[in-house]
């Protein structure tokens, strides 16, 4: 009889190991205390226990095959990886039988010479150190295989799937060849320095740009020492302020652009950019072409507005002389057409009314001249007051009578909706009234109807004048109010094309608005819209 008992002892619990023999002559009893051993025993059982559960949480796959190569332990992790069914592999299959059954399931890749490579992988039950083979399998994936001996035999097989971590690395080396060859081939010059001041990378436009050597722009370069060779290279040499960026302990890091011009006439664009972990990106583009073509701009544009500025004074010096003279023509012209003065014939009636009607166009583009001249210098001040609007349309329209009767052209005012009153200059709320009316006039059909509509807005008021012309063409919307520019699609006559141009100055310089609403055969609508309480700025020009 062998048996393991327990039984208590002064209080402790012990365990003794009791053998009983029987014989002829009797029985002997042995009991030896093994509690001692029972206790490491069970401590490693706990031990292997934990050491199960601790390879179980992990994701590399684990086996353990112990001297008659048989398998003793697996983790979760190594059943998932080989997808083999749990009662086989419960069953303790030993190695050899484990490395078929892979085989013929197609798990790991066919091999040239299968016996003898088994042989190899089994041979580390016979090895002292451990080994490592890389197996491709036939799924795509990439497994790292470690074989390590154990000192009393057996071997601990770990199988580390490093598909996704070479795939990553793979992608990785791919990213930084694409960006090194992307940065090689930029026209754009690019150099990354470190928060050692030292250079980490940079690419071949930047040393060209800055005609710096190969071994100059070499990584692990001081940006001191490239400071040194690119100061020559400019006058005014941005490189000091790079240096101080780099090198500097400022606890905000902010971006710098700008230009700086090389003593051999080439302009670089530069920007300097803060990087994570302390590290400064700078980059330079080559502009030398645009500042050229910019600067040559500047030059011609210069030139244009002094030769504009020549023009109007000269224009405003030809128009302040020949005021007085048309002044004293329309006198001499009324004086003649007076009875008092001597009877005339009819033909030398028409020629004195000819002479008239032209002065006075004549003088009322003088006058339009200097009201520009006028607004351009700043010097116009609008008489504001309270403009009375039946009044000012009534005056406007009598100023064109004349030209609408002589082309039985009919002028239709719609003021139902206007205010009496609103704020503003009336002399010059007239005149605009007044050109808009004549240019409408210039293009109206014959026997057609002008409208000039008047209407209250909640901020001021609104006037607009329609007439059933051609209509403007959109090349020619955008030179309407340019001065001196002429309009000949379907108009009567051909005028100094500074109608509409008064029309604007003086609108804007009552803090309003002028908007053109016309389409091919549509006709044309011209649309005012003045403040009520006019804020007095400088017109557009």
């Amino acid at each position: 009889f062998e048996q393991s008992l327990s039984t208590v002892i002064e209080g402790d619990r012990r365990v003794f190991a009791v053998t009983d023999f029987a014989g002829s002559d009797g029985s002997a009893g042995l009991a030896c205390d093994t509690s001692a051993i029972e206790a490491v025993r069970g401590e490693y059982e706990r031990t292997v226990r934990s050491h199960a559960d601790t390879l179980d949480q992990l994701n590399t796959a684990v086996a353990i095959f112990d001297t008659d190569e048989k398998l003793r332990f697996f983790n979760q992790a190594f059943q998932k990886l080989w997808g083999l069914d749990a009662g086989f592999l419960h069953s303790a299959p030993d190695n050899a039988l484990l490395l078929d059954r892979l085989r013929s399931e197609g798990k790991i890749a066919e091999q040239p010479e299968w016996r003898r490579w088994k042989e190899g992988l089994l041979g580390a039950y016979r090895a002292v150190e451990s080994q490592e083979h890389w197996w491709h399998l036939p799924d795509g994936k990439t497994i790292r295989v470690v074989a390590n001996p154990q000192p009393k035999g057996g071997v601990t097989w770990v199988f580390e799937n490093l598909t996704e971590k070479m795939d990553l690395e793979s992608r990785y080396q791919t990213a930084v060849r694409v960006q090194g060859e992307t940065l090689d081939n930029l026209a754009e010059g690019v150099a990354v320095f470190g928060p050692d001041g030292r250079l980490r990378l940079s690419n071949p436009a930047f040393a060209t740009l800055w005609g710096l050597s190969g071994e100059a722009a070499k990584p692990s370069v001081h940006v001191s020492t490239i400071r040194d060779l690119c100061d020559r290279q400019a006058a005014d040499s941005p490189w000091p302020g790079f240096v101080a960026a780099v090198t500097g302990f400022d606890d905000e890091r902010r971006d710098r652009h700008g230009q700086t011009e090389l003593n051999n006439g080439n302009v670089l664009s530069y920007a300097m950019i803060p990087l994570p972990n302390g590290q400064v990106m700078m980059t330079f583009v080559d502009v030398t072409d645009s500042v050229h073509v910019e600067r040559a701009l500047k030059d011609k544009n210069e030139a244009l507005q002094k030769s504009d500025q020549l023009k109007n004074e000269f224009v405003q010096h030809v128009s302040y002389e020949l005021r007085s003279p048309l002044t004293n023509i329309i006198g001499f012209t009324e004086l003649l057409s007076q009875p008092t003065t001597g009877p005339l014939t009819q033909k030398q009636r028409e020629y004195v009314e000819h002479v008239s009607s032209s002065s006075a166009v004549l003088l009322t583009i003088v006058n339009d001249i200097l009201d520009l001249a006028t607004v351009d210098a700043g010097i116009m001040q609008l008489d504001i007051s309270e403009v009375q609007v039946d009044r000012t349309i009534a005056a406007a329209a009598e100023l064109v009578a004349d030209r609408l009767e002589e082309h039985s052209i009919r002028l239709e005012v719609e003021a139902a909706s206007a205010p009496k009153t609103f704020h503003g200059d009336e002399v010059r709320v007239r005149q605009i009234l007044y050109n808009l009316l004549s240019n409408a006039a210039n293009y109206a059909p014959e026997a057609s109807t002008i409208r000039l509509t008047c209407r209250h807005l909640a901020d001021g008021v609104e006037f607009s004048v329609h007439d059933d012309g051609p209509g403007m063409p959109p090349d020619v919307l955008d030179s309407v109010f340019r001065r001196f520019e002429p309009r000949a699609n379907g108009g009567r006559r051909r005028g100094a094309g500074l109608g509409l141009s008064i029309v604007k100055s003086f609108v804007e310089l009552h803090g309003g608005s002028v908007r053109i609403e016309t389409g091919k055969d549509k006709g044309t609508t011209v649309i005012c819209t003045f403040p009520d309480m006019p804020g007095i700025r400088a017109a557009a020009e």
